[in-house]
């Protein structure tokens, strides 16, 4: 009796251990599970959100050179129409403040005013002639321009000449075009014919150069000098590596060394942080009649590349992670069930054991009681 009960307990025992054992290996399977799930995550993201930064870099550039180029088109366009201005009937004949002429510069500015602000003729003491400028704004016929860098360098080159930045009298920035009146029949410099475009309203046509927080355009001249900058107005007409903008960007030499690349006449990337969040910037020279005039980097908070990303992401993460959280709740259960059904079978043996052993019992003592009776029995026949 003692040896059967010993072996049931034995038995038991092992049961139970046996059962916690498949549990706990069970949960390190869940556990493992989820932590090579979410390794495997990581890994997945970081491919997908690297392959997403190649993308939209490889776009940004291109649209960058795209709006390089156009800048360059609509720039070389005002050029044109100067140049047609300057061999017109009229400016060769020396007329330069006739109503002809004046209607004919009209004309011409009524198909370039989304640019220019002004259109105007310089004889060759450098007084302005004509000035053409929208209605009701203030001309300036009669003003002496000998001191404006594109008159004079017209006047000394006979070429035509894209000028650097400047302040106009109405203290908005500006930059002047102008192309040499030549006298067709003696080659005499007669003049110029020039325009000026307001750099504010001119670069705001092609991207934001208001908002630092979201993709902005920054525009420099030959020289270094901003004529548009999303980042901030105040930078505008400041020398890119002068104090007060080199102070504003934290002194980032990777922004320092591409914008330096730009203004050599490259195009390129770069991705820094100067102090205001991660960003892409890309850029091409502008191309004027095939050569770089004025250079622009286009600026893109990375936090926009991803923002889009992040929330697909999200999504997807949620929609896996619930159906493994599914997957384990319905394993977690089965795991109760299978434990509870193991507890009732394991309670239903042990009852049928006892019963069996009790059964046993009986049939041993029934047994012992025939044999005593019997061995009785012969005992009383063998005494008659």
């Amino acid at each position: 009796m003692y040896r059967k009960n010993s072996s049931f307990k034995f038995k038991s025992i092992f049961y139970g251990r046996a059962k916690v054992i498949a549990i706990i290996s069970i949960v390190l399977i869940i556990s493992i599970s989820y932590g090579l799930f979410f390794y495997f995550q990581g890994i997945t993201e970081s491919n997908i959100k690297n392959n997403l930064f190649v993308q939209d870099r490889d776009r940004q550039i291109e649209a960058t050179r795209s709006l390089s180029q156009h800048i360059g088109s609509d720039l070389a366009l005002v050029e044109a129409r100067l140049e047609g201005l300057s061999n017109s009937i009229y400016l060769q004949q020396g007329d330069f403040s006739s109503n002809k002429t004046k209607t004919l510069m009209q004309t011409n500015f009524l198909k370039i005013d989304n640019i220019v602000d002004h259109l105007f003729v310089v004889n060759k003491n450098n007084i302005i002639t004509i000035d053409i400028t929208p209605k009701g704004a203030k001309t300036f016929v009669g003003s002496n321009v000998s001191q404006r860098e594109y008159v004079i360098q017209a006047k000394k080159t006979l070429a035509p000449v894209f000028s650097t930045i400047f302040m106009g009298l109405d203290g908005n920035y500006r930059i002047g075009i102008s192309y040499p009146i030549i006298s067709v029949e003696t080659g005499q410099y007669m003049g110029v014919v020039g325009s000026v475009i307001p750099t504010e309203g001119f670069f705001a046509h092609y991207g934001n150069i208001y908002d630092i927080n979201s993709r902005f355009l920054v525009v420099f001249d030959r020289n270094g000098i901003m004529l548009a900058n999303g980042a901030s107005k105040t930078l505008v007409g400041k020398n890119f590596f002068d104090d007060y903008t080199q102070k504003f960007i934290n002194h980032n030499p990777r922004l320092n060394n591409l914008t330096r690349s730009l203004l050599a006449g490259n195009s390129g990337y770069g991705v820094y942080d100067y102090g205001r969040g991660e960003r892409i910037t890309t850029q091409y020279p502008i191309p004027i009649n095939g050569k770089p005039t004025y250079y622009v980097q286009s600026v893109q908070p990375t936090t926009q590349i991803y923002s889009k990303l992040n929330d697909i992401l999200f999504s997807q993460r949620i929609e896996t992670f619930s159906l493994l959280a599914g997957t384990t709740v319905a394993i977690v259960l089965l795991i109760v069930f299978l434990s509870r059904w193991s507890s009732l079978l394991g309670r239903e043996v042990q009852r049928r054991t006892k019963a069996l052993e009790l059964s046993n019992e009986e049939t041993r003592l029934h047994l012992n009681f025939v044999l005593k009776e019997v061995e009785r029995f012969k005992r009383e026949t063998q005494s008659k």
